[in-house]
């Protein structure tokens, strides 16, 4: 395992790169993929994030290149290789995290939150192909959606064990078995949509300001397929934060599509599909982790959703 950058080696690395011209980096945060810091170049602010993932800053690198003015992704300066691994240098977006805003202040970022979705919806994909997650040059893993969402079931190099893991946990493979089975049956029944997908809207990826989105962050989850897939998430993880219990998200949702008069033909089952999809992808997550409590609580609801199927 290659071992984490400390704050003097990161602040060696930036002095390196941009001499005394630099501010000492300030740590932003941590995840299970890079870390961030915060500093100045003359009067530009800058972060910088660390991790073993070149292919993740490189989708940024994208993403930022493409101008896409509705979707507030910052810029990416440069990319480049440390004895850590790899580091991205990109623009700073002021804003707090949309995962700590309390009830109210939800309610007033929704609108902004949904016209989000809509825009990644709307992204021409005209140069790229595939379906599923793509890599920085544009091409999509699998040939379909299908075949991408039943792909969760097979090992990934970044979570490799997360099989035997799984099995050795308190919660074991039932709840996984039954529900990817359960997607199995669904997938075929599913539109072949071809639309941007972000795949991680929340977990620290999402800065408001007020009731404005300032930047949509970290795009290494990205995927090609039906754009549904971002309600579902929001649908997925919304009980995760009991500060938002009184605002029935689904609901809200469809009153959006219903006033924009957007057609969501097959609703029930494509958000059941992925929300199953988005459980199955975290049990096998926090068993490779160790993420214990975390695991128990993808398990709950993946059982809940195959009970209401």
């Amino acid at each position: 395992m290659i071992a984490q950058p400390s704050a003097d080696d990161v602040a060696r690395l930036v002095g390196d790169r941009y001499g005394e011209r630099a501010s000492t980096p300030v740590l932003l945060g941590a995840g299970q993929w890079s870390q961030a810091y915060s500093f100045r170049v003359d009067r530009r602010e800058l972060v910088i994030r660390l991790g073993a993932h070149r292919e993740d800053f490189a989708k940024d690198a994208r993403m930022g290149d493409a101008g896409f003015v509705d979707l507030r992704v910052p810029r990416v300066v440069e990319i480049g290789d440390t004895r850590w691994g790899y580091f991205a240098v990109s623009e700073r977006a002021r804003g707090e995290f949309l995962d700590a805003l309390d009830g109210p202040q939800m309610r007033a970022v929704l609108p902004r939150l949904f016209a989000l979705l809509d825009a990644i919806r709307g992204v021409d994909l005209a140069g790229t192909t595939g379906y599923g997650g793509w890599s920085s040059d544009g091409r999509g893993s699998h040939s379909s959606w299908p075949a991408a969402l039943l792909a969760i079931n097979d090992d990934r190099p970044r979570i490799g064990n997360w099989r035997q893991e799984l099995e050795r946990s308190s919660v074991g493979t039932e709840s996984f078995t039954l529900g990817y089975a359960k997607l199995a049956e669904l997938v075929g029944g599913l539109p072949n949509h071809r639309q941007l997908i972000h795949g991680d809207l929340l977990n620290h990826n999402v800065l408001v300001a007020g009731n404005r989105i300032t930047a949509v962050l970290d795009w290494g989850n990205a995927m090609y397929g039906d754009a549904l897939f971002e309600a579902a998430w929001l649908v997925y993880w919304w009980p995760w934060h009991p500060q938002w219990a009184a605002i029935d998200i689904e609901g809200a949702l469809r009153d959006h599509w219903a006033r924009q008069g957007t057609p969501t033909p097959d609703l029930s089952r494509r958000l059941l599909a992925y929300q199953l999809f988005i459980g199955l992808d975290h049990l096998a997550y926090n068993a490779s982790t160790h993420r214990w409590a975390d695991l128990a609580w993808n398990d709950k609801q993946v059982r809940a959703l195959l009970s209401r199927a």
